[in-house]
């Protein structure tokens, strides 16, 4: 759906990335909302979409870490990224999307949590191969800076692994990813984008028979902050 376009609503695109010049990020507004349903509809048509009230509390708790994507000529709500700060050691390591978002309300974003938690991002098709999902991803990067956090952290889906789940355990699998061995349509993109693997994990999103109920828990990690004393990479 078409949002004017509002030279005065700030512009936070990051320069040098690739985006097309047609495109611009900005923080979400509340006029967004029935745009970035239509959008979860589309590129989650098995999953029941986010819904207004749940967009105005990720909002609401963390607005900062709500980003939108807008095709400028159009005004059209390209794609958007949600996020929400999570103090990750009051998790476990395999917790399932549903319980890291707190069912999708963000109620459990915790303002002083170490890691910005990327919950969700989406590019409606009529608006991908532009770089969007890229430079979404990098301002997140830029508020993990901004912010002073020691990492972004986010699951990974492996839509590749029900191909090849007879032959590789989930571990062999993704280390096969890393050294280039075999492409995964998801995994392989994030780490081109500067994302490493911590491990894999299973049930973080338990309906997704492409990737046979297995995704891998990846992050990057913020040069200028040190982990915080009581977390250890990788365990």
């Amino acid at each position: 759906m078409p949002v004017p376009y509002n030279a005065n609503m700030p512009d936070i695109t990051p320069h040098s990335k690739g985006l097309h010049p047609d495109y611009r990020i900005r923080l979400m507004e509340p006029g967004d909302m029935t745009a970035l349903i239509e959008i979860c509809k589309v590129v989650y048509p098995h999953d029941v979409p986010y819904t207004p009230q749940e967009l105005a509390e990720h909002h609401f708790v963390f607005p900062q870490g709500q980003f939108v994507a807008q095709h400028i000529p159009t005004g059209e709500v390209a794609g958007a990224h949600y996020t929400l700060r999570l103090n990750m050691i009051d998790f476990h390591l395999d917790d399932p999307w549903e319980i890291l978002t707190a069912h999708g309300t963000f109620d459990d974003h915790n303002p002083k949590g170490h890691s910005l938690y990327c919950a969700d991002i989406m590019v409606h098709p009529r608006h991908q191969h532009h770089s969007v999902a890229r430079a979404l991803t990098d301002v997140t990067r830029e508020l993990v800076r901004t912010e002073n956090l020691w990492r972004s952290v986010a699951g990974s889906r492996l839509p590749g692994y029900s191909q090849h789940k007879d032959a590789f355990t989930p571990d062999q699998y993704v280390e096969a990813v890393e050294r280039g061995e075999l492409v995964d349509p998801v995994l392989t993109v994030h780490l081109k984008d500067g994302w490493e693997v911590v491990r894999p994990i299973h049930g973080y999103l338990p309906h997704d028979d492409e990737s046979a109920g297995w995704s891998a828990l990846i992050q990057w990690v913020n040069p200028a902050c040190p982990p915080p004393p009581e977390f250890q990479l990788r365990k």
